[in-house]
């Protein structure tokens, strides 16, 4: 009985650890890992790259010409082209970025509705916890669309849509199976035990049906941002100007390569 309770109580959070870890831009995603330590926001002005920590703190460019800590930069034809085009291939990027974002998050609220239609003990208890999960999904969709969707892109924006929104939600499932659970498990009701264990042998076939197809995709298209990161990396290590120290300019890094390495602009 322990085994089972201890099984029901933990449905909601390793449901939701599956689909949305594997494609989250923290952890594990394809076969690429690159890092940046900058936020990133892009306006029709130009491309203005910004963090706390680290030299340089500021970076802006727009259409081959280049500020740094708030001094122009004299660049040559080539360095100028090169900038056009790595500003070009940022603004195609990050909304390729937000879009498999979206979907990650779709991904990983269709789970959570699953497991609550799984294990929810009546039509109105049902109808109540998709409903809060709705109201979940709008919000950390709403957040996810002025950050990223708007062309922000900052780490503490991604951990508010992802674990902010999709965490609360599982901490409210988890609460409800675990209390469906102990439930059962006190009034030694031998129907109810073996109706919740139905319940949870039937969910990895739920999830698998809703969930694992989709991830499988969004997995494939997170793959074809790989070559175009490469492509970035390539063009910033062409670069033929230098920092005032005498450094390249290195915006993203791949791997172990970066600085700080903490913030994943893609995933390994």
């Amino acid at each position: 009985m322990r085994t089972m309770i201890f099984t029901l109580a933990l449905a909601a959070g390793s449901t939701f650890g599956s689909p949305l870890q594997a494609h989250d831009f923290h952890g594990s995603m394809g076969h690429c890992s690159f890092n940046t330590d900058y936020d990133v926001r892009i306006s029709d002005a130009g491309i203005a790259f910004s963090r706390d920590d680290g030299t340089p703190g500021r970076v802006f460019m727009h259409d081959g010409t280049l500020r740094i800590d708030g001094k122009p930069v004299t660049v040559d034809a080539a360095d100028a082209a090169r900038l056009r085009s790595y500003e070009h291939s940022v603004r195609a990027l990050v909304p390729e970025v937000a879009s498999i974002a979206r979907d990650g998050l779709d991904i990983g609220f269709d789970a959570l509705t699953t497991v609550a239609t799984t294990f929810a003990e009546d039509g109105e208890s049902r109808s109540r916890l998709i409903d809060r999960l709705n109201r979940s999904r709008t919000r950390a969709m709403a957040q996810l669309d002025a950050g990223i969707g708007s062309g922000v892109w900052t780490r503490q924006a991604m951990e508010d849509s992802f674990e902010g929104g999709i965490q609360d939600a599982v901490s409210e499932l988890v609460g409800t199976v675990t209390a469906g659970a102990v439930k059962a498990a006190l009034s030694g009701d031998q129907a109810k035990i073996a109706a919740l264990e139905a319940r949870a042998d039937s969910l990895d076939k739920a999830i698998d049906k809703e969930v694992d197809a989709r991830a499988d995709r969004l997995e494939a298209r997170a793959e074809t941002l790989c070559p175009k990161l490469r492509e970035l990396d390539q063009l910033q290590r062409q670069f033929g100007f230098r920092l005032p120290d005498g450094s390249p300019l290195r915006l993203i890094g791949e791997g172990q390569e970066h600085d700080a390495g903490k913030d994943k602009l893609a995933a390994r």
